[in-house]
Formats: structure tokens, C-alpha cells, sequence
């Protein structure tokens, strides 16, 4: 009687064991973790900055009056895109000549507010546009493609004759970014290269904002208060944001999946034939980077950092930079495949999310992407899968 019993309870264990175990994703599948090839101090401080963007902030820790969200990760799930309940809304520019509602809360509504305060409003006249968080992860190597590189991919003119003309984003320097050596320079502006439209310079730039327009909190890199405009002392500490700068520096790339399958390699063929690649690059290359594992390393992001012409259904009549309000930078494909999993299970593409497919996503490009979007619905149905199921793979 006793054997049978032990022979029951190991039974009940073993298939409990079964049923409750989770198989670990492959990193294929995921988006976080770091870069190859760090030093055993830069883990050190990946894993500093993974700690900080998870924090959540409150009125006791510096939470703005008036803000978006409370954390990075409200907007950056797992480091992926955000959904329509992330999205953020910009508004006040219509030109080059600068935001025209600054001193009414411009350039970012901050639409939750603490109890005793009011959301923002966006003001009377003023043209906006919705903004989707996309993923934070691969970065670094963005941030370190050289200036020359994306100049060389720049054709104004449309020299080629190809239909694509893209331009980099000409923006005034923070007071606290430190341009490298080597950076290029038109009337004293430079390149930005982060942001739906390239807004940000780089990511000390990038972050030092969403700390100060998504979650209200002051740092020695900006010490105003949005909600009052009065100087106050730093929310978060130095060190914290420059682990976070490090974090998004050092977060590792996204792993293409199925890259040895035949109708994944068949649409890969079709996405350069129909000129997809004209302003989605596959390939580019770092130059120096003062992190050591970034430095010269070629990798596949599927963008050349340039603003595109993307038609009037594309335009919001809202800008920052040089940016005409029809114009984008190309958004990295990289990771692409993966968004569902930040997005709730479902996609919500373009700079707003309006597009809930990769296939609808493609058929909403206008201006410069004209021809290829023409080339993408004369493909058979066949091809049009190959070439849907290549993208997802990224």
C-alpha cells in the first residue's frame, strides 16, 4: 500500500512539474539584453540602467504635476513599441521657424495629471500629430553611424532619378550634448537622428526629454519645471540618467528569425527589387564610438536615418527640426516581427499606429514610396506573402 501511495505522489509531482513549465524564450524572440562584447564594468552598468528604466516614479519621487506616463517601460514594454494607450501627442510647429506654443505647454501634451491639477490641453490653433513609442532596443548602433555615412545616403536633388530624395533632419545642439570630432555641421545645426522625425541629436538628448516631457522630472540637463517654468533642483540624478543613456546604448540587435527559409529569402529578393531597400537599408556600419563593442561594427536595421516625402495622407501639418510636415525619417525594420508581443498582440504601425498590418502599413506610404507601393500591389499573392513573411522575420 505504501509504494502505491509514494507511486501516486511522484505521478502528481512529475505532471505537475509538466503542466506548470514555461519554456524560455530563444533570444531570437527577444528584444532586451545586451550588446556583445562588454566589459565586465559596462555590465555593470547595463544592469544599472535596466533597474532605472523599470522605476516608477511618484509626487514623492519627482512625478510632474502633469505628465504622460510614470515610467519608461509605460510607454516601452519589454523595450518594444508602444500601443494607442502609450501614444503621445505633439504639438505647436508647423515650420522651421520653432514651436509657436512653448509657453503653452508645447512641444508634448501631458494628458494625466495629479490629483489637485489638470491634464493639458492642446491649445486653440495649434496643429498636432500622434507620436506611437517604438522600441528602444539596438540604439546605439543608430547612434553611431557617421554623419558622412548619412550624408552619402542623402539625395536631394533626386541625382539618381530613383523618386527618393531623403534628407537628414537639421536640428539646433542641446546645451549639454557633446557632438564627436568628426561631426558635420550645416549653419550650425546638426544631424538628429532619433525620433519619428529625427528631432533628437542623440540619446543623452532623447532621454533627458522623456524624463522631462513624458514623466515632468527635472535633471542638471534640464532643471525646468514644465508645469510651473520654474527652475528647480534635479528630480533624478546624473548618474541615473547617464546609466539609462547606456542602457539604450548597449541593448543588443534584434536577431532576424527564419533567415535560411526559402520564402523568407524570396521576399527578401522582392523587398530590393521593388526598392523597398531605397530607404530601408539593410546594411550600414558604425564608425568610432567611445563604447568599445559599437565601434565599427556593420549590422541590419533596415533604415538610412533620413526624412522621406511621404505624401498629404501622411501629413500632419505638424513638424520639429528642419522636417517639412509630410516628411518621416525612415523607421527601422529591425525587430519589426516582434512588436505584437509589446503591443498587446496586435500591430500598430506608422508614426501614430493607424495601421494595423504590415501589408496595410505599406499600402498607407505616399510621396517617395509611391513607386514602390505601386510595384508591392502589382506582386502575385504568392510573392505578396513572401515578401509580408521577409518583414516580419526582421
Amino acid at each position: 500500500m505504501k509504494i502505491h501511495f509514494y507511486l501516486i505522489i511522484m505521478c502528481m509531482v512529475f505532471f505537475s512539474c509538466e503542466s506548470s513549465y514555461v519554456a524560455v524564450p530563444s533570444e531570437d524572440e527577444l528584444l532586451d539584453g545586451p550588446v556583445d562584447g562588454l566589459s565586465s564594468a559596462e555590465l555593470q552598468q547595463f544592469l544599472r540602467g535596466d533597474v532605472a528604466v523599470n522605476e516608477v516614479f511618484t509626487r514623492q519621487t519627482g512625478l510632474g504635476s502633469t505628465f504622460v506616463g510614470t515610467s519608461c517601460i509605460n510607454c516601452h514594454a519589454g523595450d518594444g513599441k508602444g500601443h494607442p494607450f502609450t501614444t503621445l501627442i505633439r504639438f505647436g510647429q508647423v515650420d522651421e521657424t520653432g514651436n509657436l506654443f512653448l509657453n503653452q505647454g508645447g512641444p508634448q501634451l501631458q494628458n494625466r495629471a495629479l490629483p489637485g491639477y489638470l491634464p493639458e490641453q492642446i491649445p486653440l490653433g495649434a496643429t498636432f500629430s500622434k507620436f506611437t513609442p517604438p522600441a528602444i532596443t539596438r540604439l546605439g548602433f543608430l547612434q553611431y553611424v557617421s554623419d558622412t555615412t548619412i550624408i552619402a545616403m542623402s539625395d536631394p536633388n533626386d541625382a539618381d532619378g530613383d523618386g527618393i530624395s531623403g534628407v537628414p533632419n537639421w536640428i539646433n545642439l542641446s546645451g549639454y550634448s557633446i557632438p564627436l570630432s568628426n561631426a558635420i555641421t550645416e549653419n550650425g545645426k546638426y544631424i538628429g537622428r532619433f525620433g519619428k522625425k529625427g528631432a533628437a541629436f542623440d540619446l543623452l538628448h532623447q532621454t533627458v526629454n522623456a524624463y522631462h516631457q513624458d514623466m515632468g522630472i527635472t535633471s542638471i540637463f534640464n532643471p525646468i519645471d514644465h508645469y510651473s517654468n520654474l527652475e528647480i533642483d534635479p528630480e533624478v540624478a546624473t548618474s541615473k540618467v547617464n546609466d539609462v543613456v547606456f542602457y539604450l546604448n548597449t541593448l543588443k540587435a534584434p536577431i532576424q528569425r527564419n533567415q535560411n527559409d526559402a520564402e523568407v529569402m524570396q521576399g527578401r529578393n522582392l523587398f530590393e527589387q521593388i526598392n523597398c531597400i531605397g530607404c530601408h537599408k539593410a546594411q550600414l556600419t558604425t564608425g568610432y564610438s567611445p563604447i568599445n563593442a559599437l565601434s565599427f561594427k556593420t549590422f541590419a536595421p533596415y533604415t538610412d536615418l533620413l526624412l522621406h516625402d511621404m505624401g498629404s495622407g501622411l501629413d500632419d501639418s505638424y513638424t520639429e527640426g528642419s522636417a517639412k510636415t509630410y516628411e518621416w525619417k525612415t523607421p527601422p525594420l529591425w525587430g519589426i516581427g516582434l512588436s505584437e508581443n509589446s503591443q498587446g498582440g496586435n500591430l500598430f504601425l506608422m508614426h501614430d499606429g493607424r495601421a494595423s498590418s504590415v501589408e496595410q502599413a505599406i499600402l498607407l506610404h505616399g510621396g517617395e514610396a509611391t513607386n514602390s507601393k505601386n510595384a508591392f500591389q502589382n506582386l502575385s499573392q504568392s510573392k505578396k506573402n513572401a515578401l509580408l513573411k521577409f518583414i516580419k522575420s526582421l
